[in-house]
C-alpha cells in the first residue's frame, strides 16, 4: 500500500513509544497496531474518536459502504489472514531458555529453504531473524523484540516474549499469510487454515528443540488465549 502510494512505511516493535519520534521528526503522521488501535500525530497515543471520524470521512468521500471500500482494497492489494496465540502464565526461566533453542534453530543458515506443508499449500522459507529496530531519528538500537519467520510467499510466523502480565511471562505467536486470489478472499479467517498453519509450524519446530519436556507443558496450556481476526 505504502509503495503504490509513494509514502515511507516503518515497522516498529510494540508500543506507542516508538512512533513518537517518528511523529515529533514529521516522519509519519498515521500509527497502528495489531488490535486496532489508531492514532495520528495529534496525540502520543491512540485515539478511538480520531479512528472513527476518519473512517465516516472516508466513507463520505467515496460514497460507498464499509465492506464495499475492504473489498475494494483487497481487490487491488490482496487480503492478509492474521491470528495470535498468547501462552500466558510461563515461568520466565522456561520462556527464557524456549526463545533462546528457538532463535538458535531459525537463525541457523540451513534453516532457510525448509518447507511446511498445510493441505496444498507448502510454505517455503525466504528469511528469518531476530527483529530488531533502528531508530531513524536518534538511532537508537532496540533488540530482541520477536523471532520472525518470513515465508517466500509472504505469510510470516513470529513469536514474540511479552512480561506485560506481571511476575509470569507470555509467549505470543503470530501467523499471517497472504491471499492475492480475490476467489480466496472470503474464505473463513484463520480459524481453519491459520491455526492448521500454526500449529503445524510450531509442532516442526519444537520437534527439534532440546528442551521438549520443559516446551510440552508450554503448548495450549490452561488459560491461554487465542485471537483471531483479519
Amino acid at each position: 500500500v505504502a509503495k503504490s502510494m509513494k509514502v515511507p512505511v516503518y515497522e516498529t516493535p510494540a508500543g506507542w513509544r516508538f512512533f513518537s519520534n517518528l511523529m515529533d521528526s514529521g516522519r509519519c503522521s498515521l500509527c497502528g497496531e495489531e488490535s486496532f488501535g489508531t492514532g495520528s500525530d495529534h496525540l502520543r497515543e491512540k485515539d478511538g474518536l480520531w479512528a472513527v471520524l476518519v473512517w465516516l470521512s472516508i466513507i463520505a468521500a467515496r460514497k460507498q459502504s464499509v465492506e464495499e471500500i475492504v473489498r475494494d482494497h483487497w481487490a487491488k492489494f490482496g487480503r492478509h489472514f492474521y491470528c495470535r496465540f498468547d501462552y500466558e502464565g510461563l515461568e520466565p526461566k522456561t520462556t527464557y531458555y524456549i526463545m533462546r533453542d528457538l532463535e538458535a534453530l531459525i537463525t541457523d543458515k540451513s534453516f532457510i529453504g525448509q518447507q511446511f506443508a498445510v493441505g496444498s499449500h507448502v510454505y517455503s522459507v525466504a528469511k528469518t531473524d531476530s527483529f530488531e529496530y533502528v531508530d531513524p531519528v536518534d538511532g537508537t538500537v532496540t533488540k530482541k523484540q520477536g523471532l520472525r519467520i518470513i515465508f517466500s510467499d509472504a505469510a510470516r510466523l513470529i513469536f514474540r516474549l511479552s512480561s506485560s502480565s506481571g511476575v509470569r511471562a507470555t509467549i505470543r505467536l503470530y501467523a499471517e499469510s497472504y491471499e492475492r486470489d480475490p476467489s480466496g478472499h472470503d474464505r473463513e479467517p484463520q480459524v481453519r487454515k491459520q491455526s492448521s498453519f500454526l500449529s503445524l509450524c510450531v509442532s516442526s519446530l519444537l520437534a527439534n528443540v532440546e528442551l521438549l519436556g520443559a516446551l510440552s507443558g508450554v503448548i495450549l496450556p490452561p488459560g491461554s488465549k487465542i485471537d483471531s481476526f483479519s
